[in-house]
């Protein structure tokens, strides 16, 4: 790796699984620049033998009692190119910050945007995106360049996966007790929920045109699956409202990159619709 004696931010995620691409150093620029790399992503599988090794030789009977499988993690590191790596005492004052939560994010965002190019360049739709509640551990850190490019570091911390506000979330939503009703038959998905994942995970990975025409499709399909539920009305009708901005958001990413005011329209109507979800969850509850 370049500049071997420089120093270098970093974020490390691993993963319980394979990620998809092959292990490797994969050089990130900004998408359709002839601009300087912005980052290294490094990925490398650890404790597992190789999926083709085990592919191979016929079907064997079964043991009654099978030990577990042995299972790949994958350590993927994003490492950083630009500020603040490079200078030691701007390192030292990041490294020193409470959280970490921004930079965590930023990785995400190129970790997950090489993993969709995998995606459509191996055109295989089983290879998804990560979040870092994923992750089994998250690590931040700094240290030189073949350093951190060999999953090692000068210094480095864990940090938490999952923020708090993120976890209330969840807990006050009842995941457990509305996967019970989903799979005993007792409660149906409905399109939209789906359709707003999407559209959520694209704002999220800073994919705007992708998340307007996700949008498009999931308030409609919003608005046709909940018609008729005087319990949510208000929110229907406010959606309702939404139609027009969010239909020429749509137009809009068709010929290209949406406008600061398409995109503040966009997600305000995902926030919207996720809203209406979660309020939906709780009348059920």
């Amino acid at each position: 790796m370049e500049g071997a004696d420089r120093l270098f931010s970093f974020v490390q995620f691993e993963f319980p699984w394979a990620l998809g691409p092959d292990d490797g150093r994969y050089v990130v620029r900004p998408a359709g620049t002839g601009e300087s790399p912005s980052h290294i992503l490094v990925l490398q599988t650890l404790g597992a033998r190789e999926r083709r090794r085990l592919r191979r030789g016929k079907p064997r009977t079964a043991e009654p009692e099978p030990a577990p499988a042995s299972v790949a993690t994958t350590r993927a590191t994003v490492i950083t190119v630009g500020p603040p790596s490079g200078s030691e005492e701007a390192l030292r004052e990041w490294f020193g910050a409470e959280s970490h939560g921004e930079t965590v994010d930023a990785a995400l965002r190129v970790l997950n945007g090489a993993l969709r190019h995998h995606r459509a360049a191996a055109a295989d739709p089983g290879i998804h995106e990560v979040t870092a509640g994923n992750a089994l551990v998250l690590r931040v850190g700094y240290g030189r360049g073949e350093q951190v490019a060999e999953g090692r570091w000068a210094e480095a911390v864990e940090v938490p996966a999952t923020p708090a506000g993120r976890q209330r979330r969840t807990a006050a939503l009842r995941p457990q007790e509305r996967l019970a009703a989903l799979l005993g038959g007792r409660e149906d998905p409905l399109a939209c929920e789906e359709l707003v994942l999407r559209a959520r995970t694209d704002l999220d990975a800073g994919r705007s045109r992708e998340a307007a025409l996700q949008l498009r499709v999931a308030l409609e399909a919003a608005l046709a699956e909940l018609e008729g539920r005087p319990d949510l009305a208000e929110r229907i009708g406010e959606l309702r409202e939404q139609r027009g901005a969010v239909g020429d958001a749509a137009n809009a990413a068709l010929r290209g990159p949406l406008s600061p005011a398409a995109l503040e329209h966009a997600e305000h109507a995902v926030e919207r619709l996720e809203a209406l979800l979660r309020a939906r969850t709780a009348a059920r509850a």
